[in-house]
């Protein structure tokens, strides 16, 4: 699309994210509440599923101009919806882990399936395997991004930026990047009441489908030539390296992974005195940096890509040290 041809659904999303929003806090009261508890940052109820107007803003425009997203064919629609409303029902009422983790998975397949691995000819054990492993991916990066969203700000922050870029990439590549311009702005109405303090939050049916289309897209968009292997990777390497991190390490410690907790780094990072707006200031810094560098490394050299992730990781890395070495000094040992 031209620009010209882009400002009217880009605009449009905006404004009917907005809208919903508005209906939203007018019945914030029966919507589903966050409460406080030791394993949250907030200390007020705050309404959970601000996440609709995401939706509500994105999804029409999508169904209209963007029934194929770049390198996604239409069944990308049916996979988002699945995700979408077992994630609300989950908000809602809750849904046994070993549901929404099955809805998860068969979504994240049908698109692995669809879009293709390369391998093996698309056909043969190997071929099923390598669908298999895109299919986990994408299904982990649904459940990471709904880990990371527990600082004000910070999920919405990094779909915007995130989604930006993607847009970037697809329209440098002479693809139509539009419906990722459209979900950036989609996010922006919730972003401006997510910023500390909040006064909504997205819940599952926010961040959930908005990790799945990130990895789901940066799988297609990478298939079809739009982009290297490394650049959805770094892109979102803030959430992908603190949320992976921190399960590698309670794996090596033997803990209970389906239980919730609040040892992230960024949610260490928090409880060391940063608070909502000191953790958002640092992640923002990164989500700006490693998306900067993607879209400045695919344009000017992008056989550098995987080094330049690696570098970033590098500083993720030391900064989750510095996180760790102050959590033990000063923050007890859970029992």
């Amino acid at each position: 699309m031209t620009a010209g041809s882009l400002w009217l659904p880009v605009t449009g999303a905006a404004v009917a994210a907005a809208a919903a929003l508005v209906v939203l806090f007018r019945h914030a009261r029966r919507l589903p509440q966050a409460m406080p508890g030791p394993r949250s940052l907030h200390a007020r109820p705050v309404p959970r599923v601000g996440g609709l107007s995401v939706w509500a803003g994105f999804a029409p425009v999508a169904f209209l101009h963007w029934p194929e997203l770049p390198g996604l064919p239409a069944v990308w629609l049916l996979a988002f919806a699945a995700v979408a409303a077992v994630s609300l029902v989950d908000d809602i009422r809750g849904v046994h882990p070993g549901a929404r983790i099955a809805v998860h998975v068969a979504a994240a397949s049908a698109i692995a399936a669809a879009v293709g691995t390369g391998g093996a000819g698309e056909a043969g054990p190997t071929a099923v395997l390598a669908v298999g492993f895109v299919a986990l991916v994408i299904a982990w990066s649904a459940n990471l991004y709904n880990f990371m969203d527990g600082n004000d700000g910070m999920a919405a922050l990094m779909a915007v930026v995130g989604f930006a870029a993607y847009g970037f990439a697809a329209e440098r590549a002479g693809s139509d990047g539009g419906a990722y311009f459209a979900l950036a702005a989609a996010v922006l109405p919730f972003l401006v009441v997510n910023l500390p303090p909040a006064r909504m939050f997205m819940g599952d049916v926010g961040a959930v489908p908005l990790g799945f289309l990130a990895a789901a897209s940066g799988f297609g968009g990478w298939r079809a030539g739009l982009w290297p292997d490394w650049f959805p990777v770094l892109v979102f390497l803030p959430f992908v390296a603190d949320a992976t991190v921190t399960l590698a390490a309670r794996a090596l410690r033997r803990e209970r992974l389906w239980e919730a907790h609040k040892f992230h780094y960024y949610q260490r990072l928090h409880q060391l005195g940063a608070g909502h707006s000191g953790t958002l200031g640092v992640f923002g810094v990164l989500i700006a940096g490693t998306a900067v560098s993607a879209a400045a490394t695919l344009a000017l050299d992008p056989g550098s890509g995987w080094l330049v992730t690696v570098a970033w990781g590098g500083v993720l890395l030391a900064l989750f040290s510095g996180i760790e070495y102050y959590w033990q000094r000063r923050i007890p040992k859970p029992p």
